[in-house]
């Protein structure tokens, strides 16, 4: 079977590189060049951790995903992942029903190693955090951050080296279908490409690209900054680990030195937009609500330069969970999106769960991420992330 798979991403190469394997013909297009600037793959870090609070599919989906990241280290022969743990604080005691304490029950019921601080012994592990300012929380070694950009790149030219074809530079705009049947796409210079089967993962492009499909997606944007610390050693892994500090009250998450810079960013509702919008930037707002942010909590980042924005787009589902199914219409056309700010860390397994789909293979985890057009807005979230209406 021939398969066109749009969007080079992530969630794009991994599927086409699996598809590969078990014997299709595919095709990967992508508007390039690779990896794609805009993409929100295309980062120096993407969080990897099993904490999901009370989801223990996700948990256990994660658990499997470290497992194979530290193989693919192995494969490729480069370091892609980095475990250093992740730190998850609060300033208030965990209770139930909050993401930390039932992160930490599901963790630890999954058989992680978990260690726990009170106050005084955090800020002598961890001294770049506010003496004080949290009182409660956990560490989770089985955890840490991958180089997303050099994920893509190196993923890029496995698919290649396999003989997937790829089209870089090359624009999709619509399907081309009659009769309720995808035959292949159309791309921006009017050149069809015929498949038996097309994937779209084309992340927060989706529902610009298909537009029936934003009933089901929004693409929201989300503020990223690179700082350049004065101190640097208190931000090595081994005292300033990949940590979220109130992060389903804040949003606010972050990660040790890399290439010379500290990386915070935020993980809340995000601004509407599409990725290719003139508002694709980081606002004032954005900016002064990290200085806040900083000096309450991190104060030796308070006044450090920051040396690089972006915004990361996610495109969010009704529920917060991903999107990887066939179309009930049109069956030879698989969505395969809906990251909702957390699905990098799942790229070991995101390609085998798209492929299954498409060959209607059975696999568990589909039924959460069917198509699913009757959960409205706002009904539930992901775990960790914050949402204002629930503060």
């Amino acid at each position: 079977m021939t398969v066109i798979v749009v969007g080079a991403g992530i969630n794009g190469v991994t599927s086409a590189i699996e598809l590969k394997k078990r014997g299709h013909k595919v095709i990967l297009v992508d508007p390039g060049p690779l990896p794609h600037p805009l993409a929100a793959s295309t980062d120096i870090s993407k969080a990897v951790r099993a904490a999901y609070g009370p989801d223990e599919d996700y948990t256990a989906l994660a658990d499997r995903c470290i497992e194979l990241w530290r193989k693919w280290n192995t494969e490729f022969g480069i370091g892609l992942y980095h475990e250093t743990g992740v730190l998850f604080i609060c300033r208030h005691p965990m209770q139930p029903g909050d993401f930390e304490y039932e992160s930490c029950r599901v963790l630890q019921e999954q058989g992680h190693r978990l260690e726990r601080f009170d106050s005084a012994k955090f800020h002598r592990r961890f001294p770049a955090f506010a003496p004080g300012r949290f009182q409660d929380g956990f560490f989770d070694p089985d955890a840490g951050y991958v180089e997303s950009g050099r994920v893509v790149a190196t993923l890029i030219e496995h698919a290649k080296s396999i003989g997937v074809e790829l089209r870089e530079r090359s624009k999709f705009v619509a399907l081309d279908e009659s009769e309720h049947r995808v035959s292949g796409i159309v791309m921006e210079d009017g050149q069809r490409i015929d498949a038996d089967a097309v994937v779209i993962a084309a992340g927060a492009w989706v529902p610009y690209s298909l537009p029936s499909t934003k009933n089901f997606f929004r693409a929201t944007g989300h503020p990223v900054f690179h700082l350049k610390p004065d101190e640097p050693d208190l931000f090595l892994p081994e005292r300033f680990p990949f940590f979220g500090a109130d992060i389903s009250k804040t949003g606010y998450y972050g990660f040790p030195l890399n290439q010379g810079v500290v990386k915070i960013a935020n993980h809340g509702p995000g601004r509407e937009m599409s990725p290719d919008s003139v508002e694709r930037v980081v606002t004032a707002k954005d900016e002064n609500d990290l200085r806040e942010f900083l000096r309450s909590t991190i104060p030796a980042l308070a006044e450090a330069p920051i040396v690089f924005t972006r915004v990361c787009m996610y495109c969010d589902t009704n529920d917060g969970d991903f999107w990887i199914a066939p179309d009930p219409e049109r069956p030879n056309l698989v969505i395969a999106t809906g990251d909702c700010g957390h699905g990098f860390k799942f790229a070991p397994v995101f390609g085998e769960l798209v492929a299954d789909a498409l060959e209607r293979k059975s696999n568990p985890l589909l039924q959460k991420f069917r198509w699913r057009p009757e959960i409205e807005s706002g009904e539930t979230k992901e775990a960790a992330r914050f949402a204002p209406e629930q503060r």
